[in-house]
């Protein structure tokens, strides 16, 4: 079924929306640093399959609006941005689906309004529970290196960075944590650890780009990529990260909730969330705190790039939750 864009009106901004297919909403929310075109495969899938599927950009990508303000990025901001795109849509409920920060802004939302979001299905990050102190207090950094959230919490540092050559940045980020990464060479030093950007080199560092692109990400995939960023600029998605002590804040009336909604959940092994202390400990635990998980899925030599890594196997399980439903 053929994808169709526009806009809407949503919590206060103007929101771009990719869509395809009729039936029940199933909506898409994507993480850093993509756009709704890391869904293109899901949804022509999830249409075909007899459901209406909806991709916007996110607050601060693409063609959505960009608010200039830090504080415009709280979590309460993101959710109540997708309640109002189903207001927007006419639609009582929907089920979420969430990547990298779209999951992290996903499974908040399902706590706030379980009435709205009638089940969720999160890629990469699982739920987690509200730590008893602030995120950044738990990031670690050394002399030499900093957990790269730390590296995004300044205003302007990594925007210099990334702004400079986008398709470079989507390019080196997205192969740099990918199924496709390489070992580290031998003789390089020691492992920092997932996650962590050298102080000295930023996070791409003089990595040099690929002479030739996997088939999952195709070099006419990073240009469309690097086209929305050149059009908006990564300041609006590196926004969201400086709002984790914020959003840390605000979550203290769901201490201790669990999400009462079916769920799916899927991760590769070879992800960096998943290799972050304790986030395997967590995933193997997941019922705890989303008692009606349906099914926790493991890709084996899959990176953090789920749903475009491994279409075929996403789409798959996608498929049959929804339908179970």
């Amino acid at each position: 079924m053929p994808i169709t864009h526009r806009f809407v009106d949503t919590n206060g901004i103007r929101m771009h929306l990719a869509e395809a297919g009729s039936g029940p909403l199933v909506l898409f929310c994507h993480g850093w640093p993509e756009s709704w075109y890391s869904w293109r495969h899901q949804l022509e899938a999830v249409a075909a399959a007899g459901f209406h599927a909806v991709a916007p950009d996110m607050r601060g990508y693409g063609q959505t609006d960009k608010p200039e303000a830090i504080d415009q990025y709280t979590i309460m901001h993101l959710a109540g941005d997708m309640i109002g795109l189903l207001d927007a849509l006419g639609e009582k409920t929907a089920v979420i689906v969430g990547h990298d920060w779209g999951a992290l802004m996903a499974w908040p939302s399902v706590l706030f309004r379980p009435d709205r979001f009638r089940a969720i299905a999160c890629l990469s990050v699982p739920f987690i529970p509200r730590r008893p102190v602030k995120p950044t207090s738990m990031m670690p950094s050394t002399e030499t290196h900093q957990f790269y959230q730390l590296y995004f919490q300044t205003p302007g540092e990594a925007e210099a960075e990334f702004d400079r050559d986008p398709k470079r940045t989507i390019a080196l980020t997205m192969l740099g944590t990918s199924g496709n990464t390489a070992p580290p060479a031998a003789g390089a030093g020691p492992d920092p650890g997932p996650g962590m950007v050298p102080r000295i080199d930023g996070w791409l560092g003089n990595r040099q780009m690929p002479e030739k692109f996997p088939g999952w990400l195709t070099e006419a995939d990073v240009d469309f990529y690097a086209g929305e960023f050149k059009r908006a600029g990564f300041r609006g998605g590196l926004n969201w990260y400086r709002n984790v002590d914020r959003n840390w804040e605000m979550m203290a009336p769901w201490a201790g909730a669990k999400v009462e909604v079916p769920a799916l959940y899927m991760v590769g092994d070879k992800d960096l969330v998943y290799k972050f202390p304790g986030v395997a400990q967590l995933v193997a635990n997941l019922t705890q705190f989303v008692p009606k998980l349906k099914k926790s899925v493991i890709l084996p030599g899959c990176g953090h790039w789920t749903q475009q890594e491994r279409k075929d196997e996403v789409n798959r399980e996608l498929l049959a939750f929804l339908k179970e439903l």
